[in-house]
C-alpha cells in the first residue's frame, strides 16, 4: 500500500496521505492548508499593479464596474463598457485584426503577472507565423470572461482570446484559463467558446499553453467557428524539455 500511495503522491501535487493528529489535520498540514485558503482569497480581491501592466507593455480600460466588491455582487457590469470606454478602445486598439487578444484580471489578480509575460509574447509571435495579424493586446480591470461579446464586434475581430485568473483553488492562486471565440456577439452561447483552462507552473505551462491555443486559434479561422462547433485540434507542437523551449 506504501509503494501505491507513493507513486500517487509523485504523480499529482495534491494533498494525498498528509496524516493525521486523532481526528485532525497535523499542524503543518493544517496551516499549510489555511496559508492557501488565505492566498485564494487574496487574489480575487487583490489589484493588478500598474507596474505589472507596464512591464506587459499593455494599456488598461475597465469595464462598468467601480470596484472588486461590485465586480463579484454584479457580474452583468463586468461584461459591460460605457460609452466613453468603447470610444477609447477604438481610438487605441486594432480595428479589424484576425485576431484580439486581452488579459483580465477575473478571479485571480496573481495569474496576470506569473503567466501573461510568458504567453503573450510566444502567442502574438506564432499568430504572426501562420500569417495571422494580431490587434494591440491591452488589459481590462474588473473583468468577465463575457467582455469578448462587446469587444468583438466592436473591433470587429475575427476571433477572440481573452487571457483571464481563474477562480484560485488550495494548490496556486495563480492559474489562468485562456477563453477563445470566433466572431463573438451578444447572443452567443457559453459553449460557443473554447476553453485552454489551468494555465499555470502547476498545470500547463504558459508557453506551452500559447503554443497550443496557436493550432486551435489557426483551426477556428479554417472552420469557421469555435467551442462546440470546433473539430478536434492536433497538437502540433513539441516541448523540449532540455532548453523549455516549445517547438513546431
Amino acid at each position: 500500500m506504501g509503494d501505491y500511495f507513493d507513486s500517487l503522491r509523485s504523480a499529482t501535487p495534491a494533498r494525498l496521505e498528509i496524516g493525521r493528529a486523532g481526528s485532525r489535520y497535523k499542524t503543518k498540514a493544517y496551516l499549510d492548508f489555511r496559508a492557501a485558503h488565505a492566498a485564494a482569497n487574496d487574489a480575487v480581491m487583490s489589484e493588478v499593479s500598474k507596474e505589472t501592466l507596464d512591464d506587459l507593455g499593455v494599456f488598461e480600460v475597465r469595464t462598468k464596474c467601480h470596484d472588486k466588491y461590485e465586480m463579484l455582487t454584479r457580474p452583468d457590469y463586468g461584461r459591460l463598457f460605457d460609452e466613453e470606454t468603447k470610444d477609447f478602445l477604438l481610438k487605441n486598439a486594432t480595428y479589424g485584426a484576425d485576431v484580439q487578444i486581452y488579459c483580465g484580471d477575473g478571479l485571480s489578480a496573481p495569474s496576470i503577472k506569473a503567466n501573461v509575460s510568458n504567453m503573450l509574447p510566444i502567442l502574438h509571435l506564432g499568430l504572426e507565423e501562420e500569417g495571422i495579424s494580431v490587434g494591440k493586446p491591452f488589459f481590462v480591470r474588473y473583468c468577465r470572461v463575457n467582455t469578448a461579446r462587446e469587444i468583438g464586434p466592436l473591433l470587429n475581430a475575427k476571433v477572440v482570446c481573452v487571457l483571464i485568473g481563474e477562480r484560485p483553488g488550495l494548490l496556486t492562486d495563480e492559474s489562468m484559463s485562456a477563453y477563445i471565440a470566433y466572431k463573438p456577439h451578444p447572443e452567443m452561447s457559453e459553449s460557443d467558446y473554447t476553453v485552454i483552462s489551468n494555465i499555470s507552473r502547476f498545470g500547463m505551462p504558459p508557453v506551452e499553453a500559447a503554443a497550443y491555443a496557436v493550432d486551435v486559434i489557426k483551426a477556428m479561422l479554417e472552420q469557421k467557428c469555435s467551442g462546440y462547433k470546433l473539430k478536434p485540434v492536433s497538437y502540433t507542437h513539441l516541448r523540449a524539455h532540455e532548453t523549455g523551449a516549445y517547438l513546431v
